[in-house]
């Protein structure tokens, strides 16, 4: 499926748990891993780098092979006593067009990373230095959140989290997200006219059989 920018656009305004019900792989990273700036949303297909552990060398490279619209997918392995990512790399990625930005790790400066306004997920936050020695492998599978992420994945996050969805599974999980959409802000507004969320949804039907 192509993300054209008028796809784009239409995707950017649901939410991650309309991805997720519709989702046949499950595909929701786990909840540690969270928005450095829970305003941003982030969209794009997946860059995956394998990093070693506190070191940021691999990320440095990850960045010079994603273009615009991506999202890089980093595994460091689940190691938070290092800032694998912060505010100069994040500036880069910005100015480059990437979309986003998931460190399976920590990341540093984010106060900064909030101010240039660059979606960033991480586990959490460390200022400890890291050193520059393995390289990276680049577009591979890599397990972050407990999920396997493949090159090209469709990656979206926001305030609660991040969706991964395959890229077989996309032409089902996008069609049936938008139609659920839809249908939300259908029953928004008989919920705003007064009505009850146990008739919208039929739940009187199960209390009183």
């Amino acid at each position: 499926m192509e993300l054209t920018k008028e796809l784009r656009e239409q995707l950017l305004r649901l939410p991650t748990g309309n991805f997720a019900d519709n989702n046949p792989n499950g595909g929701v990273m786990d909840p540690r891993i969270q928005p450095v700036d829970p305003k941003l949303k982030m969209l794009g297909r997946a860059i995956t780098v394998d990093c070693a552990p506190g070191d940021n060398l691999a990320l440095h490279q990850g960045m010079d092979a994603a273009g615009e619209g991506d999202v890089l997918i980093f595994d460091t392995k689940g190691f938070t006593r290092g800032g694998h990512f912060g505010d100069m790399m994040a500036n880069a990625c910005k100015v480059k067009g990437i979309a986003g930005v998931v460190i399976n790790g920590s990341c540093r400066d984010r106060e900064d990373i909030r101010a240039i306004g660059f979606p960033v997920y991480s586990i959490g936050y460390c200022p400890a230095p890291t050193v520059k020695k393995t390289p990276a492998r680049i577009n591979v599978p890599v397990c972050v959140g407990d999920v396997t992420v493949y090159p090209g994945d469709l990656i979206f996050g926001d305030c609660d989290g991040v969706v991964v969805i395959h890229k077989e599974d996309e032409d089902t999980v996008i069609p049936a997200a938008l139609k659920k959409f839809a249908k939300e802000q259908e029953i928004l507004e008989r919920i705003n006219a007064g009505e009850s969320t146990m008739k919208i949804y039929g739940f009187d039907k199960l209390v009183n059989q």
